[in-house]
């Protein structure tokens, strides 16, 4: 069975994503809470947070760096802004992937003062040399430079004042480990329960004005794949639907309306989701059957299958990765209403 390290390709029309594209993130970043209290859910996560910085404000000390990591959507980026608000810090923002120069890293961290953060996304994806440079700037707050080329070549070290990186990942084991071991905290993010994502929707809807009763508010949590960025868009596509064919006014009948033209059904599933599954039990009998074949029979990359699509039907059981390939259980089935076939 081949495995892939490659980067999904992300379907950004899949209203169900757990990514988002650039023009949902402002309408995002308008729903973001802005102190821990705010926060709704990762409660375990929370209360070691809330400590560290505490501890971190009454030294009067910058806070350690600090990785969070855990499936698109749960809430790593909000969170990074939390933390900076707590502290009383400015926050600079960057990715793995705009980062290719290393001049790129070091005007950054040059411009950072004491206490600032700079919040790197996708952290995985760093290239090797702006890591080296990474190293001496986390741990002794350095920067080591290259002055020349050839026998004149010589190393420049430059102080740098007192600051703090957060690191987001969706891939822990794509981190090479002298990068995490330089995190003083780590956090990982667990999928939230139905209960925290009618919260969430209950807020949001506030926040947008919107008049949505708790009956409404736990069939979208219900629907929204355990993940708070899903709830958020699928509460603006059932706003739209309601602002179109019901007067702007919400219902449980609209929501179940809008939900089955989106065709996300009852525990959240999408096209692709039953395409995958269908595949595998309509043409290979359930399996199992390899990563790469199941990939070219549902014209998806392989990363996009293993990432995007599997977390979600192996949390819902409906997938079983075995060392011959992935295979649909019986549960599958009869959620496809799908006779089983116990060969």
């Amino acid at each position: 069975m081949i495995e892939s390290n490659a980067e999904p390709e992300l379907d950004e029309n899949r209203v169900i994503a757990g990514e988002s594209p650039e023009e949902e993130r402002r309408f995002e970043a308008s729903l973001r809470p802005k102190i821990l209290e705010e926060f709704i859910g990762q409660e375990g996560l929370k209360a070691n947070l809330s400590i560290f910085i505490e501890a971190a404000k009454k030294r009067g000390e910058s806070l350690d760096h600090v990785l969070l990591y855990g499936n698109p959507g749960l809430g790593k980026t909000t969170l990074a802004h939390i933390i900076a608000n707590e502290m009383g810090a400015k926050i600079r923002i960057t990715s793995g992937p705009a980062l290719e120069r290393v001049g790129d890293l070091a005007a950054i961290l040059s411009n950072l003062k004491t206490g600032d953060i700079l919040f790197i996304d996708e952290i995985h994806r760093l290239n090797k040399s702006i890591e080296e440079v990474l190293y001496p700037a986390m741990e002794d707050y350095a920067l080591d430079l290259v002055v020349g080329k050839g026998p004149s070549a010589r190393t420049l070290r430059l102080g740098l004042d007192k600051f703090t990186i957060i690191g987001a990942t969706t891939r822990l084991s794509l981190l090479s480990s002298p990068l995490r071991d330089r995190f003083g905290a780590t956090y990982q993010f667990d999928f939230y329960e139905d209960s925290e994502l009618a919260q969430i929707v209950n807020r949001s809807a506030g926040i947008l004005s919107v008049n949505i009763d708790n009956e409404t508010s736990k069939t979208i949590a219900a629907r929204c794949r355990k993940t708070p960025r899903i709830a958020n868009r699928l509460l603006k596509r059932v706003r739209d639907f309601a602002e179109v064919k019901n007067e702007g006014i919400i219902t449980l009948e609209s929501t179940h309306e809008a939900l089955r033209m989106l065709a996300v059904d009852q525990l959240g599933m999408d096209a692709a989701d039953r395409k995958i599954l269908r595949t595998l039990i309509e043409m290979f009998a359930g399996g199992p059957v390899g990563l790469s074949t199941l990939a070219a029979a549902t014209q998806e990359e392989m990363s996009t299958i293993e990432e995007i699509y599997e977390p979600f039907l192996l949390q819902l059981g409906f997938l079983e990765r075995t060392p011959r390939g992935r295979l649909a259980t019986r549960r599958a089935w009869e959620h496809l209403e799908i006779p089983f076939d116990n060969q």
